[in-house]
């Protein structure tokens, strides 16, 4: 009986989870995450379990979206080929930096993305492309490094971060932005992070059935929504998953700092 609860509670967590983040185009890991380590898990093995079943947000998002055909090849391409390094450094070091420290900084720049968006009322309502020459691409490169670097070796917030880039720096609506990042960040990015970390530190196996199904459900549930409602609905969902986020790693990076100089 506990088995079937803990997999039905697991199963529940990531379809509300991982269908906010398919909204919002990031952000799965502020409940799903925490979750992991609620129920006993250490640091390292929540978030190997938590990388590899984001996966399968990235797979279920990829369904629905592919139906509407708006990717561009080459786009998809810069986007991982910028990234995946990033993501690979990242997940090797991720156990080695100072856990408090980068968890309060995140949550300072991603309550920022948020408050950011918040005060401008038009961002990424319309697709608008620019920034599409050897300057543009070049800063766009390093940005989606950085973020791919965040990605590897932090928990959550950084499909917000590349979401929010690709609407400020090249113009994209919100909703084709979202697109995006839950193919590529999803897929290519996750798997390759969630891959590096399995390797240093082994997942929760018998808890990935149902982290897998409920992220795959849920991101084709999320995606569908934010297709059928269109840029505002995102950008809201974007604007209010941002702050929380924020709010909550600032939060979680207090009480670790608070912990370490009590210890």
């Amino acid at each position: 009986m506990d088995f079937w609860f803990e997999q039905l509670s697991l199963l529940i967590i990531s379809l509300f989870a991982n269908g906010l983040s398919a909204l919002a185009g990031g952000g799965a890991g502020l409940l799903q995450l925490p979750v992991l380590l609620f129920l006993g898990l250490s640091f390292g093995t929540a978030l190997a379990t938590h990388k590899i079943a984001s996966v399968a947000l990235g797979l279920g998002a990829t369904l629905r979206h592919l139906k509407e055909g708006q990717l561009d090849l080459k786009f998809c391409a810069y986007i991982v080929g910028c990234g995946l390094p990033g993501v690979v450094l990242g997940g090797i070091v991720v156990l080695a930096l100072p856990e408090a420290l980068t968890i309060f900084c995140l949550g300072v720049l991603t309550l920022g993305l948020g408050i950011y968006s918040l005060t401008r009322k038009q961002l990424g309502m319309e697709y608008q492309p620019r920034h599409r020459d050897l300057v543009g691409y070049s800063i766009g490169a390093l940005v989606i490094f950085l973020i791919g670097f965040l990605n590897g070796s932090l928990t959550s917030g950084t499909g917000l971060f590349i979401t929010l880039w690709l609407v400020r720096w090249f113009g994209l609506d919100y909703q084709r932005a979202v697109t995006y990042v839950l193919i590529l960040v999803g897929l290519f990015w996750n798997g390759s992070g969630a891959l590096v970390v399995a390797l240093q530190t082994p997942p929760q196996w018998p808890w990935l059935p149902a982290l897998v199904l409920g992220a795959l459900v849920g991101a084709y549930a999320g995606a569908h929504l934010s297709l059928a409602k269109g840029n505002r609905l995102v950008k809201r969902a974007f604007e209010t998953l941002t702050v929380l986020v924020g709010v909550k790693l600032i939060w979680d990076g207090s009480m670790l700092a608070m912990q370490g100089v009590a210890s």
